[in-house]
């Protein structure tokens, strides 16, 4: 399949392309230059055209690329274009953080239910989601076909909680637990863990 050869690199900075082309829609702007889009990224003009070039092409030489619709191809084959249910597990600080971030909503992305084990917390409300209890995650999210969990869970309790997710038929998960997780084949992992990103900055320092 043809999207299973494009570089993860390559993939990496659609999202980024996207950001800008944004930014220059918010500033009324109608037309971009290859060159403005790469020092975006700090990455040559060449190697823009040639990322995009993975998908089709979409500028003219001498008049650069009109900015509604190179927004709505990337969106399109980021499958963006379209509202993602995400199932989120840990209603802790960062949990409740993430619940609260708006930025989901504007960009594609909805927070339709929460999950945690705390009693104490289970059947509250927060920002406007009815936090549930974990064991009723497979009746919950099976029926809704949820493609995409987020995982704010201590370590111990991550690849327990991820193995139940993708049980119920979730595609790719989002793990902020500081630990490795194992998925089958087939599934999207992406980490986020920060005190790992800021060991690899002081390498630079």
């Amino acid at each position: 399949m043809k999207r299973l050869t494009i570089p993860e690199v390559v993939v990496a900075r659609l999202p980024l392309y996207t950001q800008k082309l944004n930014q220059l829609l918010r500033e009324g702007r109608e037309s971009v230059s290859s060159q403005e889009m790469a020092d975006h990224l700090g990455i040559t003009s060449a190697q823009f055209r040639k990322d995009i070039s993975f998908f089709g092409g979409f500028g003219k030489q001498g008049t650069g690329y009109n900015v509604i619709k190179l927004l709505e191809s990337l969106r399109s084959v980021l499958n963006l274009d379209r509202i993602w249910e995400v199932a989120l597990v840990g209603v802790g600080r960062l949990g409740q953080a993430l619940m609260s971030y708006h930025a989901f909503s504007s960009t594609g992305f909805e927070i339709v239910m929460a999950f945690d084990n705390d009693p104490e917390i289970i059947g509250k409300s927060i920002s406007g989601i009815k936090v549930l209890d974990v064991k009723e995650m497979q009746e919950q999210i099976c029926p809704r076909k949820i493609p995409i969990a987020l995982l704010t869970v201590p370590a111990a309790n991550a690849q327990e909680v991820a193995n139940q997710v993708v049980a119920c038929g979730v595609k790719a998960i989002m793990n902020y637990a500081p630990t490795t997780l194992k998925v089958p084949k087939g599934i999207r992992l992406t980490n986020i863990d920060p005190v790992l990103s800021l060991q690899t900055i002081t390498f630079y320092l």
